[in-house]
């Protein structure tokens, strides 16, 4: 079975995870970092751990209406589209997963100081997590 990847998009770094090949748990990977380079890596990502679906973060206000980083979410979800033709492409409302991987690295003993480098991909872990439980559900 293809793997799933997620990407939390963020202005500075994009978190990312990945699922097991049953597609059953998620785990994280390090961030990438928002730069020209960007599309390349996770083009080289999706062919290296053989992904078959990924699944861009989508922003929204708790009353879920679009925001700037919706916009900035679009883009990236627009030029994964784009670059990435072997792979289904979709978005998924990530709402408040940074909120809660911060609270779950805080809670782990991290301090805000060591979160900076975990919790793009900590929030893509939950963002995946949330995909998977939603899919079982069905």
């Amino acid at each position: 079975m293809a793997r799933i990847l997620a990407i939390d998009p963020g202005s500075r770094r994009c978190g990312i995870a990945i699922t097991d090949s049953d597609q059953t748990m998620a785990f994280p990977r390090p961030a990438l970092d928002v730069n020209e380079s960007l599309m390349g890596k996770i083009a080289q990502l999706v062919e290296d751990e053989a992904v078959g679906l990924i699944v861009v973060g989508r922003p929204l206000s708790l009353a879920g209406d679009e925001t700037s980083s919706t916009d900035q979410a679009d883009e990236l979800f627009r030029a994964v589209q784009d670059r990435v033709h072997h792979a289904t492409v979709i978005q998924w409302d990530e709402r408040l997963t940074t909120v809660e991987a911060q609270r779950s690295l805080s809670g782990a003993g991290m301090n805000a100081k060591n979160q900076r480098a975990h919790v793009d991909s900590a929030a893509a872990v939950i963002m995946l997590q949330h995909y998977l439980d939603a899919l079982s559900a069905d």
